[in-house]
């Protein structure tokens, strides 16, 4: 029995010796031959030399990736050439991984594999360089044409413009988007060679309806004309006639606000030799004394709009630096203008 045993045992070992020695010359035959189902950069090389290989991916992958990549950005072309953005394709080296990839596993999983016919669907990625920075300066150029600031809805109030600059939308390229999208064409080996860029819209600070309540009522003054303009909504409301300073005691001119209001407002009489036995008192609201009738509205350093009974001086420069208003035209204007309400004296 042992004898038996032992004969069997040595059969054996031979069928197998004989077995790995034919899958080992299997495995040899096929060492240099790319496996079934890889693919190297989307190319199909299954059973190809690594020179065939080579030859498939230099006709295959050299003549699209040496086409340029066109960005389309609203009317407008760009284009960056291969040779701009530095691309080299290493194809020895992705066909070497490539032939790695096929002897994945030992001898006997390889010959398995063979023998039922499997595929190893493996697509090995084509080792392409570029410059990272040429695709940023053409991003960095479309950006540099083709963004367009917000603008804030404003009034040049500095020189008296009540015309409104009406709010517009910006755009900003997505700058990031269009980097992947750039290197993406430029590494695919596709007929495709063009990519779109996007823009997002970038809103303005200031509206024009925010504008229109920042300032619900603007005063212009025009000494020339005798002439006092109410702003409502940034849109001309009422002119009134007024009187202004005379001669050496002249309504300042510039960009003033509405400080402070007053309803039959107390007169505090600068020390001035106009104002003779009055100067440095205090007058009280609503006395005939009192110049300065039914409402007050203070711009500057005393001086002011107010109401005056005196109206043969409306129209003229007669003032000691306020501007003069009928009464009635006062009191409606009085209650139009808030404090801090802009006032232009041109």
């Amino acid at each position: 029995m042992r004898t038996r045993a032992a004969v069997i045992a040595a059969v054996v070992g031979l069928l197998l010796l004989v077995g790995s020695g034919a899958v080992y010359a299997y495995d040899r035959a096929n060492a240099d031959e790319l496996g079934d189902g890889v693919r190297v950069g989307g190319v199909d090389v299954s059973g190809l030399t690594p020179e065939q290989a080579r030859a498939k991916l230099r006709t295959a992958v050299l003549e699209p990736l040496s086409r340029p990549v066109v960005v389309r950005a609203r009317g407008k072309r760009y284009t960056l050439s291969p040779e701009r953005a530095g691309v080299e394709v290493d194809v020895d080296g992705s066909v070497d991984a490539a032939l790695r990839r096929s002897r994945d596993g030992n001898m006997f999983s390889r010959a398995w594999r063979g023998v039922r016919g499997e595929s190893l669907d493996a697509d090995v990625e084509l080792d392409i360089a570029y410059s990272k920075q040429a695709v940023t300066r053409l991003v960095k150029r479309v950006g540099k044409q083709l963004d367009e600031p917000a603008v804030d809805a404003s009034v040049d109030l500095e020189h008296g413009d009540v015309t409104p600059e009406v709010a517009k939308n910006g755009r900003r390229l997505m700058a990031r988007k269009l980097k992947r999208k750039v290197r993406k064409r430029l590494l695919d080996v596709g007929d495709v060679k063009t990519v779109r860029a996007e823009f997002k819209v970038v809103k303005p600070k200031v509206t024009t309806e925010e504008l229109v309540e920042k300032y619900p009522a603007i005063l212009i003054v025009d000494r020339a004309n005798f002439k006092l303009t109410l702003y409502k909504d940034l849109k001309p409301a009422k002119t009134y006639g007024i009187a202004v300073g005379q001669v050496g005691l002249e309504t300042p001119a510039g960009l003033y606000h509405v400080q402070n209001k007053a309803i039959d407002p107390a007169w505090s009489v600068p020390l001035s030799d106009w104002a003779g036995d009055l100067a440095g008192t205090v007058v009280p609201g609503g006395v005939p004394e009192n110049p300065l009738k039914a409402r007050w509205m203070g711009i500057y350093n005393g001086a002011g709009i107010h109401g005056t009974d005196a109206e043969g001086s409306i129209g003229t420069a007669a003032s000691h630096g306020c501007i003069r208003m009928r009464i009635p035209e006062v009191i409606e204007l009085y209650d139009q203008v808030p404090l801090e309400a802009p006032v232009y004296i041109s």
